[in-house]
């Protein structure tokens, strides 16, 4: 995968996603790449280009898809930074952002839950 094709996006962007494939140690030769046709809203564009990015990642039974841009190489970057989460997800779930963020709403519904729990009790109910 070749990392100079993502021009649009910032470099620093890049060199973080770069930071974190080489902290997990990943074998980019390992992820297949597949351009294909999108589907939904965006008339002959969608129907005539083949913009939508699938990876696959077969050591540990992965598939991204992204098809969030119009622009291919904006869909790759996108899709192989949620290849990474993904793996990260599996492999090293201690540092991964992802789950630390999910965690993080998961508290904050639950102290929600948890308020709204004792106003209903002290006003009764309605």
């Amino acid at each position: 995968m070749n990392f100079h094709e993502f021009s649009e996006i910032s470099p620093a962007k890049v060199e973080a996603l770069k930071a974190r494939i080489a902290r997990l140690a990943i074998d980019l030769r390992l992820i297949e790449e597949q351009f294909i046709r999108g589907s939904g809203n965006g008339g002959q564009k969608i129907n005539k280009t083949s913009n939508a990015v699938l990876l696959k990642y077969p050591a540990l039974g992965l598939i991204v898809r992204c098809q969030r841009e119009r622009k291919r190489s904006l869909n790759r970057f996108i899709a192989l930074r949620e290849m990474v989460d993904e793996i990260e997800l599996k492999i090293s779930p201690g540092t991964s952002e992802r789950l630390k963020e999910i965690e993080k709403i998961r508290r904050r519904k639950a102290r929600k839950r948890h308020k709204s729990a004792g106003t209903q009790k002290e006003n009764g109910p309605v």
